[in-house]
């Protein structure tokens, strides 16, 4: 079972300080990358796998969806959530996404913040997202980089000059990572970024967009603690069809 930090009380304050929590999608700086690789949402039926405060579930009714089920393995983010919604096209589930079961050919979107970096079985969790979808059904995720994921010890070296880089050492020795981010002993997966990509190929995946993201110049402008995100890609996105 997938470690359920977000239930840490001592995380779950700690990530609700963060601008993604208190300003939403807006607080994300990624948010108008991925916001591009959407489809048209109007009438479709999404499912957001790990759907936290319930941001983009709201933010997908507001765009035409015509029904959201958010899912979560964090009982305190399905409570914030729903504390945040009055729609009943949206519902939330409480589930993990290990051992996740789901109706065949139900849903139009699939998506998934920033999550799919803590499964340990992605292939079984992929196989069931892709028979979920209807046929030409979306997938659209972000996940931490493997650039990022990939050192035992997560850190920046800064040079003589403040100079700052970021190790990659590890890379293709795939596996669990412990990171110490909000709390101590958070459990992360680190893959390679083609062992993502062959993935969904092996599971039937049409790949229609990847993006190493990184931060624009005027988002650096607006955010200056973005400009040390320039250095490296700490997160990317993609989105495939079935």
């Amino acid at each position: 079972m997938t470690q359920n930090i977000y239930d840490d009380q001592t995380f779950f304050d700690g990530y609700a300080q963060l601008s993604r929590s208190v300003d939403g999608l807006n607080g994300a700086p990624e948010w108008p990358a991925i916001k591009k690789m959407l489809p048209d949402l109007k009438g479709l039926r999404v499912i957001d796998l790990g759907c936290g405060y319930g941001w983009f579930c709201r933010s997908a009714r507001e765009q035409g969806a015509a029904e959201v089920m958010g899912l979560d393995l964090s009982q305190k983010m399905l409570n914030k959530a729903k504390s945040m919604t009055h729609d009943e096209a949206i519902s939330y589930r409480l589930a993990n996404l290990e051992s996740l079961e789901l109706a065949e050919n139900s849903y139009d979107l699939a998506y998934s913040s920033l999550a799919l970096h803590y499964i340990v079985n992605l292939p079984q969790l992929l196989k069931t997202i892709y028979n979920s979808l209807v046929s030409g059904g979306y997938l659209v995720f972000s996940a931490e980089h493997p650039i990022f994921t990939a050192p035992k010890h997560q850190g920046w070296i800064v040079d003589a000059q403040g100079q700052k880089s970021w190790p990659v050492n590890s890379y293709q020795a795939e596996g669990q990572r412990i990171t110490h981010w909000l709390a101590e002993g958070v459990v992360k997966q680190h893959r390679m970024l083609g062992t993502y990509i062959n993935l969904l190929i092996d599971q039937g995946f049409t790949i229609s967009h990847l993006e190493e993201w990184g931060p624009t110049p005027q988002q650096i402008v607006d955010t200056p603690a973005l400009d040390e995100e320039k250095e490296r890609p700490m997160i990317f996105l993609l989105s495939a069809r079935k």
